[in-house]
């Protein structure tokens, strides 16, 4: 063999090992801040021979069914009590890998510019997932407005108001489709992610916000058979390095708070 046939074998042989050695991880997201998050770390895991594949999804029920079913290996889109109450309602086993990020949860309406200014039989949309509807009253609760029977309870519904002074009739929707119905609805009780979709920015549009303490911390999910592989765990350690938290408080001004 020549020189040249062995250097192009050569060559042939490390471009095979390379790509063996290159592994891809298919992460499921929500357009914001999610996948912008995931779109930043994306260099620095390709440093590692890891190819980052992000799918975005606009629900928050199919990123976890197709990673339990294994057509994708990590989601990143909810907080824990979600992924709890998706658990048990679905028999599934997924689990947290890492918390990242809090994003506050607000009211906003374009009819009136503060809470005192609800009227009588104001109409309020809430989210209608189990996690993310109890959240929104009880941050209404928290401002005075409702009083839960159970205010302990993250999972509470419209029937378990035992106090409304202000007789607010409440409507559940779809949580991505509630910036929609703000010209519809007296106020709205939106996720962040959401929120930012619609160009609304948190920190000055809503009425109120949830607090930097708030226990629905982001978190990155896997299944119980890949949550320790290497692929996931360097995902979790890129989504916390100092760099995420830089680019968190640059990008989002305060509607998205690093949570590590």
């Amino acid at each position: 063999m020549t020189l040249k046939k062995t250097l192009v074998a050569l060559a042939s042989v490390l471009a095979f090992a390379t790509a063996q050695a290159d592994e891809t991880l298919k992460v499921a997201a929500t357009p914001v801040p999610h996948a912008e998050i995931l779109k930043f770390v994306k260099p620095k895991l390709a440093e590692q021979g890891i190819n980052l594949e992000v799918s975005v999804f606009t629900d928050y029920v199919q990123p976890n069914i197709q990673v339990d079913q294994k057509q994708l290996d990590a989601n990143y889109f909810q907080h824990l009590p979600y992924l709890e109450e998706f658990n048990d309602g679905r028999g599934t086993e997924l689990e947290s890998v890492i918390g990242v990020h809090i994003e506050p949860f607000g009211a906003y309406s374009r009819k009136i510019g503060s809470l005192d200014e609800l009227s009588d039989g104001a109409t309020v949309a809430i989210p209608n997932d189990p996690t993310n509807g109890g959240r929104a009253l009880l941050l209404l609760q928290q401002q005075g407005l409702i009083t839960l029977s159970d205010e302990a309870k993250i999972t509470a519904t419209p029937q378990d108001i035992a106090k409304n002074p202000k007789n607010l009739e409440f409507y559940e929707l779809e949580a991505a489709t509630l910036p929609r119905v703000l010209d519809q609805v007296e106020m709205a009780m939106i996720n962040t992610n959401y929120a930012l979709e619609a160009g609304l920015k948190p920190t000055e549009d809503a009425l109120v916000l949830e607090g930097k303490d708030s226990p629905y911390v982001n978190i990155l999910v896997a299944r119980p058979d890949n949550r320790d592989s290497e692929a996931v765990q360097a995902l979790a350690e890129a989504l916390t390095s100092p760099a995420v938290r830089g680019f968190i408080e640059k990008e989002y001004e305060g509607a998205v708070v690093p949570a590590f």
